[in-house]
């Protein structure tokens, strides 16, 4: 089958979403009772979550420019934080936020945890999460997506498609029946993966950018086409061509939503799933010819100039490990030398 066939069917969109498969982190069911409060570190290259399901916070995000912004949670809100920034929920504003990790917790698995704390009051249920994604596409999609992603109840219940499952997820948080971890854990990821559809199917700016250029029917069919076959010697004019647009068009287009020209987006694609395939530790000659490279020294050189480290160096992990380093200053606590996986070390935050 010639990719360049017109008449294949294309959805970038649906594959792009189609890549959101999660690796967990750690998942918290948090029972709390006011006042109280709690400091999430930053965790680099993770998405964090908070689902409401009794009671109520105040959430406020670090930001890296101005004041923190604030907002209040209800029963039934979910919140995403998908860049992994610090922030803090309390049950009202001013409250003391301690580092979540200093906090007492039960571990009931190596990514399960129970947290009881708060000073008797008001009572509150919250089931938060830290989650990553694997796969480039995944991983790009998140890279675009606003700080914060608050999705009220009342939006949810106007989808039709979360109160079933939210309504669920409390009831397993309220009673913690055998299995209840499994049920809550699995839920989460589908909750979350529908929260980021429901953002790119109905918030404004999702259709500007990248997303909204796999939106659009010409450009999305050549940014298929580059997903799907990136070791193809894509040029201008073919893509052009199959987008069924001129090549000045196509090019100013292209470059206008996404940002970059067309070819140096595909150079950029192609190293993104070179560094999947080599942290999985695949050969490098394997992996430049994957992607298009016929001289291994060639893709060498621009795995390089791309990523910023040598593919061999990706392939022993070097780059992973960094990042791990990264999540166990963020999240150690000397109390525990290990949480959900991530060795101890130091560095806390109080307000």
């Amino acid at each position: 089958m010639n990719p360049t066939d017109p008449g294949i069917h294309t959805d970038p969109l649906g594959e792009a979403l189609h890549y959101l498969r999660m690796r967990s982190v750690f998942y918290c069911h948090s029972e709390l009772s006011a006042p109280w409060g709690a400091h999430m570190p930053a965790l680099q290259d993770c998405l964090m979550f908070h689902l409401v399901t009794e009671g109520r916070c105040w959430l406020t995000v670090a930001s890296g420019a101005g004041p923190e912004e604030g907002r209040w949670l209800w029963p039934g809100d979910l919140v995403l934080v998908p860049h992994g920034q610090g922030h803090d929920l309390r049950s009202e504003p001013g409250a003391p936020t301690p580092h979540l990790f200093d906090l007492p917790r039960e571990c009931v698995s190596e990514h399960y945890e129970i947290l009881r704390t708060g000073g008797g009051g008001e009572g509150s249920r919250i089931i938060c999460g830290a989650v990553q994604f694997d796969h480039p596409a995944a991983r790009h999609l998140v890279s675009v997506l606003p700080a914060v992603i608050h999705t009220s109840s009342a939006a949810l219940q106007a989808g039709g498609w979360l109160p079933g499952l939210l309504q669920l997820m409390a009831e397993e948080a309220r009673h913690m029946r055998a299995g209840g971890e499994a049920v809550i854990t699995r839920l989460a990821d589908i909750v979350v993966i529908q929260a980021i559809r429901h953002w790119v199917q109905h918030d404004a700016t999702a259709q500007t950018g990248w997303l909204g250029a796999l939106k659009d029917p010409r450009l999305g069919r050549a940014m298929a086409l580059m997903h799907r076959d990136p070791a193809h010697g894509w040029t201008v004019a073919a893509l052009a061509e199959a987008a069924a647009m001129s090549r000045s068009a196509f090019a100013q287009r292209f470059t206008a939503l996404v940002g970059v020209p067309a070819l140096e987006y595909l150079t950029q694609w192609r190293m993104h799933l070179a560094q999947a395939w080599l942290s999985q530790g695949q050969g490098i000659a394997d992996v430049a010819a994957w992607v298009g490279y016929q001289s291994e020294a060639a893709f060498c050189r621009a795995f390089k100039r791309a990523v910023g480290h040598t593919p061999g160096s990706a392939r022993r992990g070097d780059a992973q490990t960094e990042a791990l380093q990264r999540l166990a200053v963020a999240a150690a606590s000397p109390a525990r030398p290990f949480i959900s996986g991530i060795p101890n070390a130091s560095g806390h935050h109080a307000n």
